[in-house]
């Protein structure tokens, strides 16, 4: 008799691959200045999140170099042992000056971040209302915790309103949006939802992890785009690994917040912490985005292809970051999709249910500062090729 967990292997993985919902794995040989190369093949590489190209750029490189022989390959222990150099208060010090916040707080992941942050923040008759597209890691989060999750439609600031008119005054309650939805590549109603959270007494938090390098003059993300104080945005959360090209994390706020998650996240509080050396890169990375060359190239790149889109009909979402969804429909057309596209030698990722909501399988394109006109040329090229043989 075989063992229970094996049977429950075997009929979950079987499941999906029936409903073509199976996720697997590349080994990426190589993936330098957008191209990716894989099984000996490379490809135009329009799938990374790393909007900026920055995480091979040798003013980046060159600090983490510095910072891996002056500290080490890692820190050795978590924040609260011997974990926080002075790399890492550095990183903190810089963000909330710029940032406008009394304080931050880094943490390994943007994952570990969002799931700290309900984990410590929310409890028994707290009420959370949150976009309905809000990343996994903060609904998963807000789902384990103690208190009651209400979800609006995305980016309906009327249903979020009806949402919080239905709760008791006396509930602690939490908005919750992301500054660019990751999937679909739009804003939130930022300015609608700051006027949302004071007129109810609400916390407002912000996912940045798609807008941090991307959005305001600054590169700063929706704090730096909206003029955000930390009364208009308590909460704002980002990460490194997309456009600044590191990774890690952080929670800017109040000093009362940051040393409340000190003292409660345990994410925090029971995780080594990065590298020093990933702190040191990390600011060198952040101040090229305020100096804005990378921005600039990304801005052109996003402009000729949505021209691109325009010129050949192309059912793509209308965004204006470096997310451009096409939508196909279902699970086996968008595999289908891009197997097409691999097969032209671009390399565009498959989006699937439950990521995206049923129905809604999409391609995600995703536009870097390293790609050349031709490289977006070649994109929009081979998209209308797809369509042609019936693949979107």
């Amino acid at each position: 008799m075989s063992n229970p967990f094996e049977q429950r292997f075997r009929h979950a993985l079987t499941h999906k691959t029936q409903q073509d919902l199976l996720r697997t794995r590349y080994v990426a040989e190589d993936d330098y200045a957008g191209v990716l190369k894989v099984n000996g093949t490379a490809y135009l590489n329009f799938a990374s999140n790393d909007y900026l190209g920055l995480r091979f750029d040798e003013r980046v490189l060159q600090p983490f170099v510095e910072g891996l022989s002056k500290y080490g390959s890692g820190s050795g222990a978590s924040p609260l042992v011997t974990g926080h150099s002075i790399e890492h208060a550095r990183l903190e010090a810089w963000l909330a000056e710029k940032l406008g916040r009394e304080a931050v707080l880094l943490f390994s992941s943007g994952f570990a971040a969002n799931h700290a942050l309900c984990q410590a923040l929310l409890q028994k008759n707290d009420v959370v209302v949150s976009d309905k597209l809000m990343h996994a890691s903060f609904i998963e989060g807000a789902m384990v915790s103690e208190a009651r999750l209400k979800r609006f439609a995305h980016n309906d600031v009327a249903h979020a309103q009806t949402l919080l008119e239905a709760i008791d005054k006396d509930s602690a309650t939490l908005i919750a949006s992301e500054g660019v939805f990751s999937m679909d590549g739009d804003t939130a109603p930022v300015p609608e939802l700051v006027s949302l959270a004071q007129e109810h007494h609400a916390m407002l938090m912000l996912d940045d992890a798609h807008a941090l390098g991307v959005l305001g003059d600054n590169g700063l993300g929706s704090v730096d785009a909206f003029g955000l104080t930390q009364a208009d945005c308590p909460i704002v959360m980002g990460t490194f690994g997309k456009a600044v090209g590191t990774s890690g994390a952080f929670i800017a706020g109040s000093q009362d917040l940051i040393d409340y998650l000190v003292n409660h996240a345990k994410h925090y509080i029971y995780s080594t912490a990065m590298s020093a050396a990933n702190a040191r890169a990390t600011l060198a990375s952040l101040a090229l985005i305020v100096a804005g060359e990378q921005r600039q190239r990304l801005q052109s790149n996003i402009t000729r292809f949505r021209k691109g889109v325009a010129r050949h009909d192309l059912p793509v979402l209308a965004s204006q970051t470096a997310i451009q969804p096409y939508i196909v429909g279902s699970a086996e057309g968008v595999l289908q999709a891009s197997d097409y596209l691999r097969a032209l030698g671009v390399w565009v990722g498959a989006i699937r249910s439950p990521t995206v909501p049923k129905g809604s399988d999409r391609l995600r394109i995703t536009l870097s500062a390293v790609h050349q006109d031709k490289d977006i040329d070649a994109l929009i090229d081979a998209l209308c090729l797809m369509r042609e043989q019936g693949w979107g």
